[in-house]
């Protein structure tokens, strides 16, 4: 391997001051409450992280092979105004989320709407700050829209369909509401193109390695064997195009990696375990306040698999842990996701000042509608 390629591997470890802060808090909590090492591989998802790794390698792969670029250049002339590109943009993030999951979701529209960026002058923070609110938006909707739903659902007696009803009346309004919002957030105006925005061949035998690998992929995932999928798309891009593994972002990987051992180390801390077993005899209003609280402490996945332990699966705990979905960027995975692809330190605080609000607005809709 070239010294250039070393450099761009470890360039994002040394920059990453998420994954530096994590590591630290990580340190700290194993101080307070040592676990054998072997423990600390049992805190990880190791299914998410295989996921994780084999869609990023997959949207890589598409990515380089210039497809994206192709459609952003067919988009842009489509759709001639900036509010019109915004709710399209938003309205594909959410319907996509809803039955491919939140994560697939952002892995397919953010690098599209990155590619808008060299095509015009559109405000491409803002668009990809949406469509991580509308992913959250749309994926609670279904049974299958995100790992929290999907825990729930499995811990519930409810088919299909009897889910989707449970939750559409809070998906319905969170929806129209980001679209109300998507509609007074971005102007009217014409988009400013760049002088050529005529679409370009792309790589087809790239683009249709990685579409092979990725059902390939999802065949493994829905057989319940997510490691063999990951081995196969990261032998497959070995063997095809290396730069695809030389450009995505490995300290993602090891930011999710730390979450997990973290939350675990905190939820194993002896002074915790008797504030744990009281949750059993809350409150439904206090039990909705946890869930939210906890969302945008150690985001909604781990929140949720913490409350099923002491509450039954129900429409109090879906609504409390989708709403802590919006909220501050650990909320939910979806949204560190998109902001660490959006590659841009300003996006952070930016996303708060959308969330936080969405956050308030969904706390109070799903109190109103369990009531």
């Amino acid at each position: 391997m070239s010294s250039n390629a070393v450099t761009s591997l470890l360039r994002p470890f040394l920059h990453d001051r998420f994954l530096h802060a994590l590591l630290l808090m990580g340190m700290l909590l194993y101080a307070i409450g040592p676990q054998p090492l072997r423990a600390l591989s049992g805190f990880i998802d190791w299914r998410t992280i295989m996921t994780l790794l084999g869609l990023m390698l997959l949207t890589k792969g598409v990515e380089v092979s210039g497809y994206f670029d192709f459609i952003g250049r067919q988009i842009v002339n489509t759709l001639q105004s900036e509010r019109s590109l915004a709710l399209f943009l938003v309205c594909a993030a959410a319907v996509l989320s809803s039955f491919l999951t939140n994560d697939v979701a952002l892995f397919i529209v953010i690098p599209l709407t990155i590619t808008l960026k060299k095509l015009s002058s559109l405000p491409i923070s803002r668009l990809i700050i949406f469509q991580a609110l509308a992913v959250n938006a749309g994926s609670l909707l279904t049974p299958i829209g995100n790992p929290q739903n999907i825990l729930l659902w499995s811990k519930s007696s409810l088919t299909f369909m009897e889910f989707i009803g449970r939750m559409a009346p809070f998906g319905i309004i969170m929806m129209l509401s980001l679209l109300v919002v998507t509609w007074f957030s971005f102007p009217a105006r014409k988009i400013v193109k760049a002088p050529n925005t005529q679409p370009y061949p792309y790589q087809m035998r790239l683009l249709l390695a990685s579409v092979a690998l990725y059902v390939a992929f999802l065949f493994c995932l829905d057989l319940d064997v997510p490691l063999y999928g990951m081995l196969l798309v990261f032998a497959g891009f070995l063997l095809l195009a290396r730069q695809v593994l030389l450009q995505i972002d490995w300290s993602l990987i090891f930011v999710f990696l730390a979450m997990f051992i973290n939350i675990g180390l905190l939820t194993q801390l002896p002074a915790l375990q008797p504030q744990f077993d009281q949750i059993a005899s809350l409150a439904d209003g206090s039990v909705y306040a946890l869930g939210i609280a906890l969302s945008q402490v150690i985001s909604n996945v781990p929140a949720t698999i913490l409350l099923l332990n002491y509450v039954p699966s129900s429409a109090l705990v879906a609504y409390a842990v989708n709403a802590g979905g919006f909220g501050l960027a650990i909320g939910s995975l979806a949204n560190l996701i998109a902001l660490r692809m959006a590659g841009e330190r300003q996006i952070w605080l930016r996303f708060h000042y959308y969330s936080i609000p969405f956050l308030a607005w969904a706390t109070l809709v799903g109190w109103l509608l369990l009531g």
